[in-house]
């Protein structure tokens, strides 16, 4: 008998001991993860709702904008498409911020300027500017890049500007909206080193001589917005998120939301309070200096866009270069990206060396089919 109870005792008596261990661990393990993706999922949801529903209001503005145009307070050529034809309608949120003011201030050629938005503000085009359209076009000219869309409407890398209404404009589909890249979900790319992740952007690119006449239309973009007949314009978000291209690898602007009047931005950072010129920066990348004696901004404008086109596309234009040409490329970027707002002779050797890079990669492209 007492062996009997030992063998009983020595078979039972851990077996039943093992399994709720087992099972309280599996458990736990798959409420963990349960809770995990619970968490996960509702974090993007959030995100995403709060951004559409709560800033973006597709549905909220087309409301108001129409219920403005029926009862004759605003119009544009637009009006008709989005609020009786329904043949137009709003796709995906591209930004949640508020919109840029901008001031027509003292611009270059301001009588031309006032008719070129007067000629824009007459939707119907019969001859006149009515109220509601007045109202559509002043409430359009506080966005910098409707200013801008009007000013550069006949130039090749300006989305076409089709039609207005209210505050809401309509412009061309571009098709490819990133200069590079690669779009991943936001917990992965929590994860990616920011140099793994520029290499995977520079993996994700159309062949060398595409990305080189896209390059082209670039510099031909900073010509455009170079002291032209209505000023210079500043680029101050430099990001190949904000520029793209069509399908015959034609560059075109995605946003130009910071792209501003150059006065404009020298009256918006004039005596800001600085401790360094780190305070001194407008967007992303217009800097200017710190005077430490009187801690205020100074308005001088330490880098000129061509030099920070060239640092954005550098790694761009020389991975996959022909070898021909990959030294002399290299020399020239770096040159470009070393270009100085102060330096003697800057608008000179601005279009020099956006000459010769141009020169050089046409050279190069014009034999192809992709030129």
């Amino acid at each position: 008998m007492g062996g009997e109870n030992e063998i009983s005792r020595s078979c039972c008596v851990p077996s039943a001991s093992r399994q709720p261990v087992r099972f309280s661990y599996m458990r736990m393990k798959c409420l963990f993860f349960s809770w995990l993706g619970v968490f996960i999922g509702s974090w993007i949801f959030y995100v995403q709702y709060s951004s559409y529903k709560e800033l973006c209001r597709g549905h909220d503005c087309k409301k108001i904008i129409c219920d403005k145009y029926k009862t004759g307070v605003i119009d544009g050529s637009a009006c008709s498409s989005l609020c009786t034809r329904q043949t137009l309608y709003f796709g995906k949120c591209l930004s949640s911020k508020p919109s840029n003011q901008a001031k027509l201030g003292e611009q270059g050629n301001l009588p031309e300027l006032v008719n070129l938005i007067l000629s824009v503000a007459d939707g119907n085009k019969d001859g006149r500017v009515s109220l509601p359209e007045a109202k559509s076009a002043w409430a359009l000219l506080q966005l910098n890049e409707f200013l801008l869309m009007v000013i550069l409407q006949d130039k090749e890398h300006t989305p076409k500007l089709l039609g207005f209404c209210g505050d809401l404009y309509v412009m061309e589909k571009v098709e490819y909206t990133s200069l590079f890249g690669i779009s991943l979900p936001w917990i992965i790319e929590l994860f990616i080193p920011s140099g793994f992740r520029r290499s995977i952007d520079q993996w994700f690119t159309p062949s060398w001589p595409r990305k080189a006449k896209i390059a082209i239309g670039l510099l031909e973009f900073v010509e455009d917005i170079f002291h032209g007949p209505y000023g210079n314009f500043l680029m101050c978000d430099t990001s190949a998120k904000n520029l793209g291209y069509n399908d015959k690898y034609d560059l075109k602007m995605v946003d130009m939301r910071k792209i501003v009047p150059e006065m404009n931005l020298k009256e918006l950072i004039k005596d800001r309070h600085c401790e360094s010129d780190l305070d001194c920066v407008y967007g992303s990348d217009c800097r200017t200096v710190c005077d430490q004696s009187k801690m205020k901004c100074t308005t001088e404008i330490i880098q000129p866009n061509l030099a920070k086109v060239c640092q954005l596309v550098k790694d761009y234009l020389l991975r996959g270069a022909p070898l021909e040409i990959h030294e002399e490329l290299e020399k020239q970027l770096y040159s470009c990206i070393a270009l100085k707002v102060s330096a003697n002779q800057m608008e000179m050797e601005h279009s020099l060396i956006l000459n010769n890079l141009k020169t050089l990669l046409w050279k190069k492209i014009s034999h192809t089919n992709d030129s």
